[in-house]
């Protein structure tokens, strides 16, 4: 059953449910961008016109690595919108467990207590890789850190949204990309046809896998649903571009079209990844992601501190 909800705020109680069969009908659909040009990622805030309910797709906080400085200034221009539209924000939904900027869920959970912060369920698998890589022995493996994990057999309502999650694992192996109505949020796994896809050299990360996730899943979609990347690098120094189609990644996207043979995208992204450094934030951000967002406990000093693991070559 899909949850009812009201369509005046001051009315609307915050609901979010799971439900396996319900459809994708609903009132106008629309996506405000945040653009965060340090670390070139894209957050959406995702609403419905009519009954002002909202989600936050890929939050960030402003880290400063040198300093070890933390700030809110990404998450205050979203308030700031979330206010001036008037609207009741239901989730912050991430992606994956990002390794170039921190997440900012649960800054964005302090300032609305009703939300609730959700990723696929497959966090597990990223959780126990890294458990090891940064001997986080208190870390518990079952993700009871997200209040919400996602699955593909089961869609969420928040309030009037109705969310489908598809399952498009390579970047990492839990990747999930996140349709809305006709806007489907893809993170790292599918980026403007000028920008091809994103690395597979990530730990359990797979070529192969994110070849299927895109040729098999994304790209049977309808043609004209917008699709909504989660970073832009500006080839060539051009303008940030952030939306596309699913006819044009099809027909354009520089990595995967739709002719793409899948023997010809591995060998090409493999290659490619032996190329690319890691990313700047890689080290503070996924022991945080991996946790929600949250950070370590304080230690005697009153002081929050991160690890870096260190290797000798």
């Amino acid at each position: 059953m899909i949850l009812a909800h009201a369509v005046h705020k001051k009315n609307i109680k915050n609901v979010v449910g799971l439900n396996s069969d319900c459809g994708n009908k609903m009132n106008k659909i629309n996506v405000n961008e945040f653009f965060d040009h340090e670390t070139s990622t894209l957050t959406y805030l995702v609403w419905d016109e009519i009954t002002r309910d909202a989600v936050i797709l890929d939050p960030l906080l402003d880290y400063d690595q040198a300093s070890g400085v933390i700030s809110e200034k990404s998450l205050r221009v979203i308030y700031q919108k979330i206010a001036e539209l008037n609207l009741l924000p239901h989730l912050v939904i991430e992606t994956h467990a990002h390794a170039d900027h921190i997440s900012g869920a649960q800054s964005i959970k302090k300032r609305y207590p009703q939300i609730k912060v959700a990723i696929g369920k497959n966090i597990s698998i990223v959780q126990k890789v890294f458990k090891k890589i940064f001997n986080l022995s208190d870390l518990d493996v079952y993700p009871e850190q997200f209040d919400l994990l996602l699955d593909e057999n089961h869609n969420v309502t928040a309030g009037s949204l109705v969310i489908k999650t598809i399952f498009t694992p390579g970047h990492t192996p839990a990747c999930c990309s996140i349709l809305i109505g006709d806007a489907l949020f893809t993170g790292d796994t599918l980026f403007m046809p000028d920008s091809g896809t994103g690395r597979c050299d990530f730990p359990e990360g797979s070529a192969r896998a994110l070849y299927h996730s895109v040729h098999s899943k994304i790209y049977s979609l309808p043609d004209d649903t917008r699709i909504f990347v989660g970073h832009d690098y500006a080839p060539e120094n051009r303008p940030l571009k952030f939306q596309s189609t699913i006819k044009e990644e099809k027909e354009k996207n520089i990595h995967i079209k739709t002719d793409t043979q899948e023997n010809e995208y591995i060998e090409f992204r493999e290659k490619r990844d032996t190329t690319l450094k890691a990313p700047r934030l890689l080290l503070p951000s996924i022991q945080i992601n991996i946790c929600a967002g949250n950070f370590s406990k304080a230690e005697n000093n009153g002081v929050v501190y991160l690890k870096a693991p260190i290797t000798f070559i």
